[in-house]
């Protein structure tokens, strides 16, 4: 097993997320990102990844020996909890006004929330999806009900499943952005609707994150 596999597997022993493990060790997410890719050599704070992780720093260094610290004593490392977030449910209205909007959701403007494992980049919110144009019969398939979480800093390109605010429609649009020739298109799931063009005053709102359904 590399190095790179042996930080994995000591996370993964730990239950921690890469955010988890790198707050411990007192490192960035990326760090840890990089060592589990293998782009980045063995890591200076690889004791400290080893005592966080309840493993043996020299079985993580060389892969020598136990996984385990003490592998004849059961481990002392915890489950951790799962971080979650809490993000306002809006309208596909006040979604398409965020495109214009300086402070589209001002404090109060929700009263309802979802939580979420995903750490947004910036503002982010919840919406109920409408209508079946994101439905597919293959692959990916958002249906009626769904609800979407969308982050207004997510990196937008082309193959992402985006919500955007056309010129002439005041409700924000959720389909899936293509790029063709040096042009956008906003292309649904459901092949029985049209692709549209993103224009001249048409505006990306944010990036679809996470979907999930409500029963």
């Amino acid at each position: 097993m590399e190095y790179k596999d042996r930080v994995k597997a000591a996370r993964k022993h730990a239950r921690l997320t890469q955010v988890e493990l790198a707050k411990l060790v007192g490192i960035d997410q990326a760090s840890i990102s990089d060592l589990e890719r293998g782009r980045s050599g063995r890591s200076s704070y690889n004791a400290s990844i080893a005592k966080a992780c309840g493993v043996s720093a020299l079985w993580l260094e060389k892969g020598s020996g136990e996984m385990l610290a003490n592998p004849g004593e059961p481990s002392n490392v915890s489950p951790v909890e799962q971080p979650s977030f809490r993000y306002p449910v809006i309208s596909w209205v006040a979604a398409g006004a965020w495109a214009e909007a300086v402070e589209p959701f001002p404090p109060g403007f929700s009263d309802r929330y979802e939580l979420s494992d995903y750490d947004s980049k910036g503002v982010a919110f919840w919406l109920e999806v409408k209508g079946d144009s994101m439905t597919s019969p293959v692959g990916t398939s958002i249906t009626e009900g769904m609800m979407i979480l969308v982050d207004t800093e997510a990196d937008a390109i082309s193959g992402k499943l985006v919500v955007a605010k056309l010129a002439d429609s005041n409700e924000a649009t959720f389909k899936k952005l293509v790029e063709d020739g040096g042009r956008r298109f906003l292309k649904p799931l459901n092949p029985a609707y049209p692709v549209e063009v993103c224009a001249e005053g048409c505006r990306i709102v944010g990036v679809v994150v996470r979907a999930m359904m409500k029963l």
